[in-house]
């Protein structure tokens, strides 16, 4: 058999979905996307735009794999589903132990090696999998696969050997006249078929934090998105859950995750709001939710998702926040009062107000009071 067919079976016994090969040439039409909206891009750096020429990563390159994976075979705890976006429910990343998926990755690379094959990683991978004939695209920005949809994940690797290679697929297969991806978005972010400006995207303000592996975002979450991030507290799947070629997958009767199940009652935003290092860590090792290096991000997301829940019942716990030592989340608590209003949040703010000491605090509350 050829190296080609070898590497497909290796990869499809290991649970993959979809394989595909393609030459090592750069992806020109992001390369040109990048450097036209370089003011949306800013957060990846030289990175993104260095790695889309893949003799960059491994300057022996000759061929790209693509390796696709649907994540979506389980149903979600509703404890979860519009607090966490599926992909970070589904794939971790790093090493084993936890979860198998990492552990199919290392595998694969493995094989590659053995075979003889440098490789490395970090390519595009979008492009990559379009290119390699293994999905198509989608108005909302993400890769689809016909009869699956766009919950997938996918693996771009470079290796220095030749392959036998795919025919791309570059159409866009959503209804003509839809836009449904576009006007769900919470926070304009899409703002046409195939453009999103990251920096009004939900998931990139829920996770790029200073210090995070995605950007250096902000700390204090703009006031103009706070409404539109409603429960996220790291990413967002409202354009693929209002997609018409999600839906089947959407409405099917899947079987739990028992993983999931079993650590459900951790993502209760009382609990994340106040998170504790135990916590904080599990999420980190089990879940792809290691963007944020710093627990105090969850807790400021879970804060705004309280308050964008709108429910009384979280008025004494948002109250209690306005006493913890950290700023910020004095700061995104008061915003969540204001937005949960009533006279029990107005007499908590006025409370607050009488004793903070932060300007910025202080600045969030009398917001919050105009507010409420």
């Amino acid at each position: 058999m050829s190296l080609s067919t070898d590497i497909k079976e290796y990869a499809l016994s290991l649970g993959y979905d979809r394989v595909g090969f393609t030459t090592a040439d750069s992806f020109p039409v992001l390369q040109r996307e990048l450097n036209d909206r370089s003011d949306m891009y800013d957060w990846v750096g030289s990175w993104l735009l260095r790695n889309a020429d893949p003799t960059n990563v491994l300057p022996e390159a000759r061929s790209v794999i693509a390796l696709v994976y649907d994540y979506f075979r389980h149903s979600y705890p509703e404890e979860m589903t519009g607090k966490v976006g599926r992909y970070y429910l589904s794939w971790g990343t790093g090493g084993p132990p936890h979860p198998i998926h990492r552990a199919r990755n290392v595998l694969l690379i493995e094989f590659l090696q053995n075979q003889g094959c440098r490789v490395g990683w970090g390519l595009p991978s979008r492009p990559s999998a379009a290119r390699t004939g293994v999905t198509n695209y989608g108005k909302n920005c993400f890769a689809f696969i016909e009869g699956i949809g766009s919950f997938v994940s996918i693996v771009a690797l470079v290796i220095d050997k030749e392959l036998e290679y795919d025919t791309p697929t570059y159409d866009v297969n959503c209804p003509e006249e839809c836009t449904l991806c576009i006007d769900s978005c919470p926070t304009g972010a899409l703002y046409e078929p195939l453009r999103m400006n990251p920096h009004l995207c939900v998931a990139f303000n829920s996770y790029s934090t200073p210090g995070s592996n995605i950007g250096q975002g902000q700390e204090v979450l703009p006031l103009e998105l706070r409404e539109g991030m409603g429960t996220w507290i790291f990413g967002c799947d409202v354009c693929q859950q209002v997609c018409p070629r999600n839906q089947a997958k959407l409405k099917a009767e899947l079987p739990p995750n028992v993983f999931l199940e079993h650590i459900a009652d951790d993502f209760q935003l009382e609990k994340i709001l106040n998170i504790t290092d135990e916590h904080y860590r599990r999420m980190y090792d089990l879940l792809a939710m290691n963007y944020i290096n710093d627990k105090r991000y969850f807790r400021r997301n879970a804060a705004v998702a309280l308050g964008n829940q709108g429910s009384q019942e979280a008025v004494p716990i948002l109250n209690e926040a306005m006493q913890d030592p950290d700023e910020l989340i004095r700061g995104h608590a008061a915003w969540a009062l204001g937005r949960i209003g009533g006279n029990r949040t107005k007499k908590a703010l006025e409370s607050s107000l009488s004793r903070e000491t932060s300007e910025y605090v202080i600045g969030e509350i009398k917001t919050a009071l105009a507010m409420s």
